[in-house]
C-alpha cells in the first residue's frame, strides 16, 4: 500500500541500538489486532526481556481497546518538538507517537512490541534497524461481519472500504502474516509463537 500523504514522520533515525528487535503489529480494522496484542501482553507478563509499548495518542483515554496515554494535540506537538518520540504519525484525524525511551530498551537487547500502522511502516523501518512486521489479517467476509457488528457503518460503506484496502503489507519488510479468521485461540498461539522466536535475537 502506498504511503498515506497524511502520515507525518517524526524523529526517525533515533534508534541506533541494534541489540534488540522492534516488532510492529499492523492490520486492517476488524482483524483483531488490539485484542491479539492484549492477549500477547498477558502471555509475556513478567518477562523482563519483552516490552509492550504504551503509545501516545490524541484521543480520549477510554476510547478504543488499547491502553494508551491520552494527550491533547497541543501537548502532542510539544512532545514532538522536544524529540519525545522515536516515531510519530498522523492518520484518521489522530496523532500517534512511539516514545523515544524504546531506544534504551532495545539497546539492552530486549524485544519491544509496538502497535503501528501499515502506512507508517517506512518511518518505523527508518527508525529501527532491526524491525519485524506482524500483519494481522482475516478474510474479507470475516472483516465485513466484524465491522458491521460494530454498528458504525452500513454494509455498503463497509464493503467499499474493504474493496479499497489491501490485506497484505506492501514493501521490502520482514513480515509475518497471521490470519485471524478462525478461533481467537489459534491466532493467539500464532502471534505468541512469532514473538517467542524474536526474543533474544
Amino acid at each position: 500500500m502506498s504511503p498515506d500523504p497524511n502520515i507525518k514522520p517524526a524523529n526517525v533515525g533515533l534508534a541506533d541500538a541494534t541489540a534488540g528487535t522492534l516488532a510492529v503489529v499492523v492490520g486492517p480494522s476488524g482483524a483483531g489486532k488490539d485484542t491479539l496484542m492484549n492477549l500477547a501482553a498477558r502471555h509475556f507478563a513478567g518477562r523482563p526481556d519483552v516490552h509492550f509499548v504504551r503509545r501516545v495518542i490524541t484521543r480520549d483515554g477510554d476510547a478504543g481497546n488499547e491502553d494508551h496515554r491520552s494527550v491533547s494535540e497541543a501537548d502532542f506537538d510539544a512532545m514532538e518538538q522536544a524529540r519525545a518520540f522515536a516515531v510519530s504519525w498522523e492518520a484518521h484525524g489522530l496523532k500517534y507517537g512511539i516514545p523515544a525511551e524504546v531506544v534504551d530498551v532495545l539497546a539492552q537487547g530486549n524485544l519491544v512490541i509496538a502497535n503501528g500502522s501499515r502506512s507508517a511502516l517506512h518511518h518505523f523501518q527508518a527508525a529501527f534497524p532491526r524491525l519485524k512486521v506482524i500483519n494481522i489479517t482475516a478474510r474479507r467476509e470475516v472483516l465485513a461481519e466484524r465491522l458491521m457488528a460494530r454498528g458504525r457503518e452500513n454494509r455498503e460503506d463497509v464493503l467499499k472500504r474493504l474493496e479499497r484496502s489491501a490485506l497484505t503489507v506492501q514493501g521490502s519488510y520482514d513480515v509475518a502474516d497471521i490470519d485471524n479468521s478462525g478461533t481467537l485461540e489459534e491466532a493467539e498461539r500464532a502471534i505468541v509463537s512469532v514473538l517467542e522466536a524474536l526474543v533474544g535475537k
